[in-house]
């Protein structure tokens, strides 16, 4: 089996990557850029926000219309762009939940954002079990699920029936049934991964499996629903997240950084990077890939 390669280096903390409309878009939290990057290399600074770097989320997806959604850890919000690239507030999560530490976005086909909330300061803050939250269309927010061990990667099944939630301490990826109004029924364990896994953020692919990055381990995971491993990448650094892409969807794409650095790493040398591999099972078919 090949090597990843590397497709782009100069980030200092890349997260949320995202296959949309020809290349992979992530966000590079320390310099609040969305970046897009094409298979041959070449990048574009989409967007600039303004507000504090170092860990400070700023996760993407779209909605059907194609409008972009993000989640500011900044502003504690959900920002959307309009076609002209007005930036407008979507959903305000500031007033409407106690906890402050705004993670991943998940949305569905219907223009649901879920929304999850590692609940306390990281790094350095004492744990407190984290939250989802759901944003409709009309920007009302709501509480959804509770209880996890800091929520990640999160992920939505192509036909808009299940939301699947990576539990970094918990080592597990949780599955929940998405009601007819956006809510969440029948939790349950999907997977299993071991007490030494810490998935972060994760994809789907055309099987129905997932893929999870983690960054201790420094590979990325595909696993099948209970938890048997399928095949492991090793990534050199830290994984922190992942997505398929490409113009068959067979290109398993992984943002990585020097995580052994700590918090100098948002400061030090950028040592984030795009790997890239050909992978056998695509992506699943989606309209917004």
């Amino acid at each position: 089996m090949s090597d990843p390669r590397t497709l782009l280096t100069g980030i200092v903390f890349g997260e949320s990557p995202r296959w949309h409309d020809g290349r992979l878009w992530f966000a590079d939290w320390a310099r609040q850029e969305i970046i897009a990057v094409d298979l041959a290399g070449r990048s574009e600074v989409m967007l600039r926000l303004p507000g504090a770097g170092g860990f400070s989320p700023v996760c993407i997806d779209w909605l059907p219309d194609g409008r972009l959604l993000l989640v500011s850890g900044a502003s504690r919000s959900v920002i959307r762009q309009e076609p002209d690239g007005t930036l407008v507030t979507h959903a305000d999560l500031d007033g409407a939940f106690e906890a402050q530490q705004w993670n991943e976005i998940a949305v569905d086909g219907r223009g649901n954002a879920y929304l999850n909330n590692i609940a306390f300061d990281f790094p350095g803050g004492e744990f407190r079990p984290g939250l989802a939250a759901l944003a409709t269309p009309d920007g009302a927010v709501r509480q959804v699920a509770d209880g996890f061990g800091f929520p990640n990667g999160m992920a939505v099944t192509p036909d808009d029936s299940t939301l699947l939630v990576a539990e970094s301490y918990a080592h597990v990826l949780t599955a929940f049934d998405i009601t007819p109004d956006g809510g969440l029924a029948n939790r349950r364990v999907w997977a299993t991964l071991g007490e030494a896994a810490a998935p972060d953020g994760i994809c789907l692919d055309a099987e129905g499996a997932v893929w999870y990055a983690d960054v201790r381990n420094r590979h990325c995971v595909r696993v099948r629903e209970g938890g048997e491993v399928l095949q492991t990448v090793d990534t050199g650094l830290g994984c922190f997240s992942c997505a398929l892409g490409g113009p068959d969807g067979r290109t398993l794409l992984m943002v990585v950084a020097d995580w052994a650095k700590g918090p100098a790493m948002f400061t030090g040398d950028p040592t984030g990077r795009i790997l890239a591999l050909d992978v056998a099972v695509p992506a699943p078919s989606a309209a917004h890939l």
